[in-house]
């Protein structure tokens, strides 16, 4: 049987606030030196499966610069697979801005059909997990089944997030409804579907010309299969698995990596998480810091007294003397100057903070409210920027009207487009 994988890599991300005001959220940085993307590709590859296809829209120039050829995947191929991405285009027939996720697959799916794969395996750019797909398939065939989809067990008071699955003994998808508010119970689809590829091409068909439908597979393209009757089975997965969809998510993610041992164990042998990373010396840590239950990347310079406590560093992040990083994340480049304190805080790439500045707090309350600092801002000494409070990219100390940026607040620049 010849699989083909597709990614779905189009969505806005609008929930990671400052995260995706430049990037898809595929492409957001993650653990330091990974995009959320490299996980979904890992885990193809290292299913053996290293035929795909990468469906993009929004803002997918970092998305593209960062997968590029594939080598870093072992995807650099011209007649054996590889990955190819795709974005929406104008053609004489009707194509626009994909509208849901089976939209996207049905507007590309003469390109799709190419090559003639048996079954698609449908997948989230934008998921943390290490799952061997060639389990699904196994799965898949044993069970002769249209369509297997991915379920696992999540929290009962976290189900109304999630498509709710209901299952018979055999695994037959008895029921199927989309984030409901009253959920009937805790199996949750994961966004990891597996079709033949007859059946997706009349179901995404058959939803193209159907009225009202919102083209989405959650929403209108399962619920109908399952409910016509169509061999739809549940594979239950019982990893570990996150959609870092918000701030929230997407800080507890990096958490779980900091716990002993961690939710998510990144140093796999027989799994590894493979990525394009710039080739940078190793981090450098002076004495007297005192850092802990933290990931530190290459390429990083601590200097004597900074503190650093169970945070996610990326390449290049200066920190200097006497500085304090607690429970937060700071992407690639940027410098927190001497005496600055960080705390439950997710800094974008770039970032300076000036000295004595005080961003986000601890807190006391059973979520943490983060603070958000956006791509290349530079930040003046002494600013205080509270809890739930984000600045945008590419602020400058001018734009500052106070010296408090306070919860709820945005700051942004005040500069045209072209000064910046």
């Amino acid at each position: 049987m010849k699989t083909r994988a597709i990614i779905l890599a189009g969505g806005e991300g609008s929930r990671l606030g400052i995260l995706t005001a430049k990037r898809a959220k595929p492409a957001v940085p993650f653990a330091g030196k990974y995009r959320i993307i490299d996980f979904t590709l890992s885990n193809c590859v290292n299913s053996g499966i290293f035929d795909i296809m990468v469906m993009a829209q929004y803002r997918p120039q970092s998305l593209i610069e960062h997968i590029g050829a594939g080598g870093p995947w072992d995807l650099n191929r011209d007649f054996t697979g590889g990955v190819r991405i795709y974005t929406p285009y104008k053609a004489r027939r009707p194509s626009d801005w994909y509208t849901g996720t089976a939209d996207a697959i049905q507007q590309n799916f003469s390109f799709i059909k190419g090559g003639h794969p048996d079954q698609l395996i449908i997948l989230s750019g934008d998921h943390i997990y290490a799952m061997d797909f060639e389990a699904m398939l196994t799965f898949h065939a044993d069970h002769q089944a249209d369509v297997t989809m991915a379920t696992i067990r999540v929290p009962i008071v976290e189900a109304s997030r999630f498509g709710i699955v209901g299952v018979d003994p055999t695994y037959r998808v008895t029921s199927f409804v989309e984030k409901p508010a009253h959920p009937p119970g805790d199996m949750a689809n994961m966004g990891v579907y597996l079709f033949n590829l007859d059946v997706l091409d009349q179901a995404l068909w058959e939803d193209h010309l159907r009225e009202g439908s919102t083209h989405d597979f959650g929403k209108d393209v399962l619920p109908k299969l399952v409910a016509e009757g169509a061999r739809v089975f549940g594979f239950p997965f019982n990893g570990y698995w996150v959609d870092v969809g918000t701030v929230t998510t997407y800080w507890q993610a990096h958490m779980d990596l900091l716990r002993d041992p961690p939710s998510f164990d990144l140093n796999r042998r027989d799994w590894i998480i493979h990525t394009r990373t710039e080739e940078r010396p190793p981090a450098l840590i002076q004495r007297g810091a005192n850092i802990s239950d933290c990931m530190i990347a290459d390429g990083c310079l601590i200097e004597r007294g900074a503190v650093i406590v169970r945070s996610v560093l990326s390449p290049g992040v200066i920190v200097r003397a006497g500085a304090v990083i607690n429970e937060s994340i700071i992407f690639t480049g940027t410098e927190v100057k001497s005496g600055a304190i960080i705390q439950h805080a997710v800094l974008d790439k770039r970032v300076v903070v000036g000295e004595g500045a005080r961003i986000g707090s601890l807190g006391s309350g059973p979520e943490p409210v983060l603070a958000m600092v956006g791509k290349s801002s530079s930040l003046p000494p002494g600013i205080v920027i509270e809890p739930g409070s984000a600045i945008g990219p590419d602020v400058i100390p001018a734009d500052f009207p106070e010296m408090v940026v306070r919860p709820g607040q945005y700051v942004q620049t005040r500069r045209l487009p072209y000064e910046v």
